[in-house]
């Protein structure tokens, strides 16, 4: 017994003294491990290859509106549309002002395929409609985010319902990229009146 006694104590005299010999994280270690735990997280959430991307502020500008309850013509946290979401996105991720309708947004943009969307580019469908009724955001892996009838969610491109409703993809044009831009520093540099 006294033998089991002594070899317990030299195991936990060693474990204590490799715990203090173990180097602190660095806060920059911890910084790139915790950003590394909230894209897996994400990546889960999300269905998406949350890790490849550049961009954690559009997954989590998405991961904190999801479940928003839909509100036609809304544009807060009590209820929003699709449109509104897709302009408070661009807005907050992109730092960038696009229109308020679904039709305006899309006239704003370059149309590209399904299989050439990338992350942040737009999706817009034709529900039970002749013309653009409906838009969100390409997350990748063929998801996208938008405010449904069920609320802020993530949904896949290939399901049967958006499959068939799918009208084109498109990215916002250079030049109101560029026009936002000049507005901006426009903006910065303009006179105060005085008093």
């Amino acid at each position: 017994m006294k033998k089991i006694t002594i070899a317990i104590a030299l195991i936990l005299s060693f474990l204590g003294a490799q715990a203090q010999t173990k180097s602190v994280p660095t806060p920059a270690a911890a910084d790139a491990e915790q950003e590394s735990l909230a894209k897996d997280y994400l990546s889960q959430i999300m269905g998406v290859a949350v890790s490849a991307t550049s961009n954690m502020k559009l997954f989590h500008f998405v991961y904190d509106w999801i479940g928003t309850p839909y509100r036609f013509g809304g544009s807060s946290r009590k209820g929003i549309d699709c449109s509104a979401f897709t302009k408070q996105l661009y807005s907050d991720v992109f730092n960038m002002s696009i229109r308020r309708s679904s039709r305006d947004i899309f006239s704003m943009v370059s149309p590209v395929g399904k299989d050439e969307l990338k992350e942040g580019d737009l999706v817009f469908f034709k529900i039970h409609s002749r013309s653009i009724s409906h838009v969100g955001i390409y997350l990748g892996n063929g998801r996208f985010a938008h405010a449904s009838s069920r609320g802020v969610a993530i949904s896949n491109l290939d399901e049967a319902y958006y499959s068939r409703y799918f009208y084109k993809g498109g990215r916002i044009l250079e030049s109101f990229k560029n026009e936002f831009s000049s507005a901006s520093v426009d903006d910065k540099f303009e006179e105060k009146p005085t008093n």
